[in-house]
Protein backbone atom coordinates (compact mmCIF):
# COMPACT_ATOMS: atom_id res chain seq x y z
CA UNK A 1 0.00 0.00 0.00
CA UNK A 2 0.92 3.29 -0.46
CA UNK A 3 0.54 6.01 1.78
CA UNK A 4 1.34 9.69 1.64
CA UNK A 5 0.54 11.47 5.46
CA UNK A 6 0.66 15.55 5.28
CA UNK A 7 3.24 15.65 2.88
CA UNK A 8 4.18 18.99 2.00
CA UNK A 9 6.99 20.13 -0.54
CA UNK A 10 8.16 24.00 -0.87
CA UNK A 11 11.17 24.66 -3.14
CA UNK A 12 12.83 27.77 -2.21
CA UNK A 13 12.71 29.45 1.30
CA UNK A 14 10.22 29.45 3.56
CA UNK A 15 9.20 33.59 2.80
CA UNK A 16 10.03 33.46 -0.85
CA UNK A 17 9.44 29.87 -1.69
CA UNK A 18 7.12 27.95 -3.68
CA UNK A 19 4.65 25.39 -2.33
CA UNK A 20 4.29 22.81 -5.20
CA UNK A 21 2.28 20.19 -2.75
CA UNK A 22 0.40 21.23 0.07
CA UNK A 23 -0.26 18.81 2.89
CA UNK A 24 -1.18 15.40 0.93
CA UNK A 25 -2.72 12.65 2.36
CA UNK A 26 -3.51 9.97 0.27
CA UNK A 27 -3.89 5.93 0.79
CA UNK A 28 -3.57 3.71 -2.63
CA UNK A 29 -4.40 0.15 -2.07
CA UNK A 30 -2.13 -2.52 -3.37
CA UNK A 31 -3.46 -3.49 -7.14
CA UNK A 32 -5.25 -0.25 -7.65
CA UNK A 33 -5.04 1.79 -10.44
CA UNK A 34 -5.15 5.47 -9.01
CA UNK A 35 -5.22 8.31 -10.97
CA UNK A 36 -3.98 11.93 -10.10
CA UNK A 37 -5.69 14.64 -12.72
CA UNK A 38 -4.38 18.12 -12.40
CA UNK A 39 -3.70 21.12 -14.81
CA UNK A 40 -0.25 22.47 -15.28
CA UNK A 41 1.20 23.70 -11.69
CA UNK A 42 -1.39 21.10 -9.64
CA UNK A 43 1.75 19.78 -8.08
CA UNK A 44 1.42 16.38 -9.43
CA UNK A 45 4.69 16.03 -11.37
CA UNK A 46 5.99 17.17 -8.22
CA UNK A 47 3.62 14.44 -6.20
CA UNK A 48 5.21 11.61 -8.77
CA UNK A 49 8.59 12.53 -7.79
CA UNK A 50 8.02 12.30 -4.66
CA UNK A 51 6.93 9.00 -4.48
CA UNK A 52 9.97 7.22 -6.52
CA UNK A 53 12.70 9.51 -3.85
CA UNK A 54 13.75 11.64 -6.72
CA UNK A 55 12.22 14.75 -3.95
CA UNK A 56 12.01 14.70 -0.19
CA UNK A 57 9.41 16.54 1.69
CA UNK A 58 9.77 19.43 3.41
CA UNK A 59 7.40 17.64 5.79
CA UNK A 60 5.20 14.65 5.92
CA UNK A 61 5.73 10.94 5.20
CA UNK A 62 5.45 8.54 2.37
CA UNK A 63 5.34 5.17 2.59
CA UNK A 64 5.48 1.77 0.27
CA UNK A 65 4.76 -1.18 0.94
CA UNK A 66 5.91 -0.28 4.56
CA UNK A 67 9.06 1.46 3.67
CA UNK A 68 9.36 5.02 4.13
CA UNK A 69 10.89 6.27 1.14
CA UNK A 70 10.83 9.75 2.35
CA UNK A 71 13.63 8.86 4.71
CA UNK A 72 15.44 5.99 3.17
CA UNK A 73 19.06 7.17 1.64
CA UNK A 74 22.07 5.78 -0.41
CA UNK A 75 21.94 2.01 -1.15
CA UNK A 76 18.47 1.43 0.36
CA UNK A 77 16.64 4.14 -1.73
CA UNK A 78 18.31 2.52 -4.60
CA UNK A 79 17.06 -0.67 -4.04
CA UNK A 80 13.56 0.87 -3.05
CA UNK A 81 13.62 2.48 -5.96
CA UNK A 82 13.72 -0.52 -8.58
CA UNK A 83 10.71 -1.86 -6.74
CA UNK A 84 8.99 1.44 -8.35
CA UNK A 85 9.08 1.77 -11.91
CA UNK A 86 8.35 5.19 -14.28
CA UNK A 87 7.11 5.56 -17.88
CA UNK A 88 7.53 9.25 -19.10
CA UNK A 89 5.37 11.52 -21.98
CA UNK A 90 8.47 11.68 -23.97
CA UNK A 91 9.53 7.75 -23.54
CA UNK A 92 13.34 8.52 -22.58
CA UNK A 93 14.86 5.64 -24.42
CA UNK A 94 18.27 5.21 -25.91
CA UNK A 95 18.11 6.31 -29.34
CA UNK A 96 21.21 4.42 -29.69
CA UNK A 97 19.78 1.04 -28.35
CA UNK A 98 17.33 -1.64 -29.95
CA UNK A 99 14.01 -2.54 -28.24
CA UNK A 100 15.60 -5.49 -26.98
CA UNK A 101 18.88 -3.71 -25.58
CA UNK A 102 16.47 -0.58 -24.07
CA UNK A 103 14.56 -3.24 -22.36
CA UNK A 104 17.43 -5.13 -21.08
CA UNK A 105 19.25 -2.07 -19.49
CA UNK A 106 18.06 -2.10 -16.47
CA UNK A 107 18.50 -5.95 -15.63
CA UNK A 108 22.12 -4.62 -16.99
CA UNK A 109 22.95 -2.12 -14.04
CA UNK A 110 20.87 -4.70 -11.81
CA UNK A 111 24.01 -7.27 -12.61
CA UNK A 112 21.27 -9.98 -14.17
CA UNK A 113 23.09 -12.69 -15.88
CA UNK A 114 23.16 -12.43 -19.88
CA UNK A 115 20.67 -16.08 -20.13
CA UNK A 116 18.10 -14.95 -17.34
CA UNK A 117 18.41 -11.21 -19.47
CA UNK A 118 17.52 -12.98 -22.67
CA UNK A 119 14.58 -14.76 -21.18
CA UNK A 120 13.20 -11.57 -19.53
CA UNK A 121 13.48 -9.50 -22.36
CA UNK A 122 11.21 -11.58 -24.60
CA UNK A 123 8.72 -12.31 -22.37
CA UNK A 124 8.30 -8.53 -21.58
CA UNK A 125 8.46 -8.25 -25.80
CA UNK A 126 5.16 -10.70 -26.16
CA UNK A 127 3.60 -9.17 -22.94
CA UNK A 128 3.85 -6.04 -24.08
CA UNK A 129 3.16 -7.11 -28.17
CA UNK A 130 6.20 -5.94 -29.64
CA UNK A 131 7.08 -9.67 -30.93
CA UNK A 132 9.38 -8.86 -34.37
CA UNK A 133 10.59 -5.32 -33.57
CA UNK A 134 13.51 -6.59 -31.34
CA UNK A 135 16.09 -5.41 -33.24
CA UNK A 136 14.90 -2.06 -33.90
CA UNK A 137 15.69 1.15 -32.60
CA UNK A 138 13.59 3.31 -31.70
CA UNK A 139 13.60 5.66 -34.67
CA UNK A 140 12.30 3.07 -36.34
CA UNK A 141 9.04 2.81 -34.22
CA UNK A 142 5.73 5.05 -33.45
CA UNK A 143 5.25 6.61 -30.68
CA UNK A 144 2.85 3.36 -29.26
CA UNK A 145 5.55 0.91 -30.16
CA UNK A 146 7.84 3.38 -28.61
CA UNK A 147 5.54 3.62 -24.87
CA UNK A 148 5.16 0.01 -24.94
CA UNK A 149 9.17 -0.21 -25.38
CA UNK A 150 8.98 2.11 -22.40
CA UNK A 151 6.95 0.23 -20.03
CA UNK A 152 8.65 -3.14 -21.24
CA UNK A 153 11.68 -1.50 -19.26
CA UNK A 154 9.74 -0.07 -16.15
CA UNK A 155 8.45 -4.05 -15.74
CA UNK A 156 12.04 -5.62 -16.16
CA UNK A 157 12.49 -5.93 -12.32
CA UNK A 158 9.78 -6.86 -11.55
CA UNK A 159 8.38 -3.76 -9.56
CA UNK A 160 5.61 -3.00 -7.12
CA UNK A 161 4.82 0.02 -8.32
CA UNK A 162 4.57 1.63 -11.87
CA UNK A 163 4.16 5.42 -12.21
CA UNK A 164 2.69 6.95 -15.25
CA UNK A 165 3.73 10.76 -16.06
CA UNK A 166 1.45 11.96 -18.23
CA UNK A 167 2.17 8.42 -20.53
CA UNK A 168 -0.41 9.17 -23.05
CA UNK A 169 -0.13 12.97 -23.37
CA UNK A 170 1.97 12.70 -26.79
CA UNK A 171 -0.33 10.31 -28.63
CA UNK A 172 -3.45 10.06 -30.81
CA UNK A 173 -6.67 8.84 -29.29
CA UNK A 174 -6.72 5.92 -30.80
CA UNK A 175 -2.85 4.89 -30.02
CA UNK A 176 -3.95 6.46 -25.95
CA UNK A 177 -6.66 3.93 -26.16
CA UNK A 178 -3.98 0.83 -26.64
CA UNK A 179 -1.86 2.15 -24.39
CA UNK A 180 -4.10 2.15 -21.69
CA UNK A 181 -5.74 -1.48 -22.60
CA UNK A 182 -2.52 -2.69 -21.98
CA UNK A 183 -1.85 -1.28 -19.08
CA UNK A 184 -5.51 -2.30 -17.43
CA UNK A 185 -3.93 -6.04 -19.02
CA UNK A 186 -0.84 -5.49 -16.76
CA UNK A 187 -2.51 -4.71 -14.03
CA UNK A 188 -4.99 -7.30 -14.18
CA UNK A 189 -2.36 -9.91 -15.02
CA UNK A 190 0.48 -8.74 -12.74
CA UNK A 191 -1.47 -7.59 -9.65
CA UNK A 192 0.89 -4.57 -9.98
CA UNK A 193 -0.23 -1.18 -8.33
CA UNK A 194 -0.36 1.97 -10.97
CA UNK A 195 -0.59 5.78 -10.13
CA UNK A 196 -1.12 7.23 -13.31
CA UNK A 197 -0.39 11.38 -13.75
CA UNK A 198 -2.30 13.02 -15.94
CA UNK A 199 -4.70 16.15 -16.79
CA UNK A 200 -6.75 14.23 -19.47
CA UNK A 201 -10.30 12.72 -18.03
CA UNK A 202 -10.56 10.31 -20.87
CA UNK A 203 -7.98 8.61 -19.28
CA UNK A 204 -9.14 8.72 -15.67
CA UNK A 205 -12.72 7.70 -16.87
CA UNK A 206 -10.74 4.43 -19.06
CA UNK A 207 -8.53 2.69 -16.52
CA UNK A 208 -8.62 4.17 -12.97
CA UNK A 209 -10.53 2.94 -9.90
CA UNK A 210 -10.12 6.30 -7.93
CA UNK A 211 -9.01 9.52 -8.68
CA UNK A 212 -7.78 12.11 -6.89
CA UNK A 213 -8.04 15.60 -8.14
CA UNK A 214 -5.23 18.88 -7.48
CA UNK A 215 -5.33 22.30 -7.34
CA UNK A 216 -2.75 24.24 -6.37
CA UNK A 217 -0.64 21.51 -4.69
CA UNK A 218 -3.88 20.46 -2.81
CA UNK A 219 -6.34 17.52 -3.31
CA UNK A 220 -9.11 19.37 -3.60
CA UNK A 221 -11.35 15.96 -4.23
CA UNK A 222 -11.04 12.51 -4.48
CA UNK A 223 -12.64 8.94 -4.23
CA UNK A 224 -13.86 6.21 -6.69
CA UNK A 225 -13.76 7.21 -10.03
CA UNK A 226 -17.59 6.73 -10.37
CA UNK A 227 -18.65 8.42 -7.80
CA UNK A 228 -16.54 11.47 -8.74
CA UNK A 229 -18.15 11.23 -12.41
CA UNK A 230 -21.34 10.87 -11.33
CA UNK A 231 -21.68 13.88 -8.49
CA UNK A 232 -18.25 15.82 -8.89
CA UNK A 233 -18.13 18.48 -6.19
CA UNK A 234 -15.41 20.92 -6.89
CA UNK A 235 -15.78 23.44 -9.73
CA UNK A 236 -12.32 22.49 -11.25
CA UNK A 237 -13.57 18.61 -11.36
CA UNK A 238 -16.84 19.71 -13.13
CA UNK A 239 -14.81 21.45 -15.38
CA UNK A 240 -12.81 18.32 -16.12
CA UNK A 241 -15.90 15.62 -15.81
CA UNK A 242 -17.37 17.93 -18.61
CA UNK A 243 -14.60 17.61 -20.83
CA UNK A 244 -14.66 13.61 -20.80
CA UNK A 245 -18.95 13.50 -21.15
CA UNK A 246 -19.83 16.22 -22.73
CA UNK A 247 -22.24 17.24 -19.63
CA UNK A 248 -21.34 21.21 -20.22
CA UNK A 249 -23.06 20.91 -23.37
CA UNK A 250 -25.79 18.79 -21.91
CA UNK A 251 -25.94 21.47 -19.48
CA UNK A 252 -26.71 24.55 -22.06
CA UNK A 253 -29.44 22.03 -23.76
CA UNK A 254 -31.06 21.40 -20.37
CA UNK A 255 -30.98 25.18 -19.76
CA UNK A 256 -32.68 25.98 -23.52
CA UNK A 257 -34.88 23.29 -22.75
CA UNK A 258 -36.52 24.60 -19.76
CA UNK A 259 -36.77 28.15 -21.16
CA UNK A 260 -39.07 26.27 -23.75
CA UNK A 261 -40.98 23.74 -21.63
CA UNK A 262 -44.80 24.58 -22.32
CA UNK A 263 -46.08 21.77 -20.68
CA UNK A 264 -46.40 18.75 -17.96
CA UNK A 265 -43.53 17.91 -16.09
CA UNK A 266 -39.69 18.26 -17.05
CA UNK A 267 -37.71 15.27 -15.21
CA UNK A 268 -34.01 14.77 -14.90
CA UNK A 269 -33.03 10.97 -14.32
CA UNK A 270 -29.43 9.34 -13.49
CA UNK A 271 -28.77 5.50 -13.56
CA UNK A 272 -25.95 4.25 -11.99
CA UNK A 273 -24.17 0.65 -12.62
CA UNK A 274 -26.60 -1.97 -13.61
CA UNK A 275 -29.28 0.46 -13.95
CA UNK A 276 -28.19 1.94 -17.38
CA UNK A 277 -29.17 -1.23 -18.56
CA UNK A 278 -32.63 -2.19 -17.14
CA UNK A 279 -36.02 -1.21 -19.06
CA UNK A 280 -37.25 1.34 -15.82
CA UNK A 281 -38.61 3.52 -18.66
CA UNK A 282 -40.86 0.87 -20.05
CA UNK A 283 -42.02 -0.45 -17.21
CA UNK A 284 -43.12 3.12 -16.46
CA UNK A 285 -44.64 3.69 -18.88
CA UNK A 286 -46.94 0.86 -19.03
CA UNK A 287 -47.34 1.35 -15.04
CA UNK A 288 -49.19 4.60 -15.31
CA UNK A 289 -51.33 6.51 -17.45
CA UNK A 290 -48.69 9.27 -18.96
CA UNK A 291 -47.18 10.41 -21.69
CA UNK A 292 -43.21 10.56 -21.81
CA UNK A 293 -41.52 11.70 -24.35
CA UNK A 294 -37.34 11.49 -24.37
CA UNK A 295 -35.74 14.81 -24.35
CA UNK A 296 -32.13 14.19 -24.06
CA UNK A 297 -30.15 11.11 -22.74
CA UNK A 298 -26.37 10.00 -22.58
CA UNK A 299 -24.21 7.41 -21.07
CA UNK A 300 -20.93 7.43 -19.65
CA UNK A 301 -18.98 4.26 -18.86
CA UNK A 302 -15.68 4.65 -16.35
CA UNK A 303 -13.79 1.65 -15.08
CA UNK A 304 -15.97 1.13 -12.28
CA UNK A 305 -19.24 0.95 -14.35
CA UNK A 306 -21.87 3.29 -16.02
CA UNK A 307 -24.13 6.35 -15.42
CA UNK A 308 -26.42 7.45 -17.48
CA UNK A 309 -28.88 10.92 -17.63
CA UNK A 310 -32.01 10.94 -19.09
CA UNK A 311 -34.09 14.02 -19.35
CA UNK A 312 -37.83 13.36 -19.50
CA UNK A 313 -41.37 15.39 -19.93
CA UNK A 314 -44.21 14.04 -18.39
CA UNK A 315 -47.74 15.28 -19.10
CA UNK A 316 -50.70 13.61 -17.49
CA UNK A 317 -52.72 14.14 -14.35
CA UNK A 318 -50.28 15.60 -11.20
CA UNK A 319 -51.47 12.81 -9.00
CA UNK A 320 -50.16 10.04 -11.38
CA UNK A 321 -47.19 12.17 -12.26
CA UNK A 322 -46.10 12.14 -8.45
CA UNK A 323 -46.88 8.50 -8.24
CA UNK A 324 -44.79 7.37 -10.73
CA UNK A 325 -41.53 9.55 -9.30
CA UNK A 326 -42.68 7.79 -6.40
CA UNK A 327 -42.17 4.15 -8.27
CA UNK A 328 -38.87 5.47 -9.83
CA UNK A 329 -37.02 6.28 -6.36
CA UNK A 330 -38.64 2.71 -5.61
CA UNK A 331 -36.03 1.37 -8.24
CA UNK A 332 -33.59 3.24 -7.42
CA UNK A 333 -33.48 5.72 -10.01
CA UNK A 334 -32.21 9.36 -8.91
CA UNK A 335 -34.64 11.91 -10.22
CA UNK A 336 -34.63 15.82 -10.05
CA UNK A 337 -37.65 17.35 -11.38
CA UNK A 338 -36.29 20.80 -13.03
CA UNK A 339 -39.58 22.14 -14.66
CA UNK A 340 -43.01 22.19 -13.76
CA UNK A 341 -45.70 23.78 -15.37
Amino acid sequence: MIKLTDVHKRFGSATTGIVAVDNVSLEISDGEIYGIIGYSGAGKSTLIRLLNGLEKPTSGTIEINSREISTIEGVDLRKARQKISMIFQHFNLLWSRTVKENIALPLEIAGVEESERNRKVLELIQLVGLEGRENAYPSELSGGQKQRVGIARALANDPEVLLCDEATSALDPETTDSILNLLTSINERLGLTIVLITHEMHVIRKICHRVAVMESGKVVESGKVLDVFQSPQEAITKRFVSQATDTGQANELIEQIKEDFQTGTLLKLIFVGERTEQPVLASLIRKFEIDVNIVQGNITHTHGGAYGTLLLQLVGEEKIIEQAIDYLHEEDVKTEVIGNE
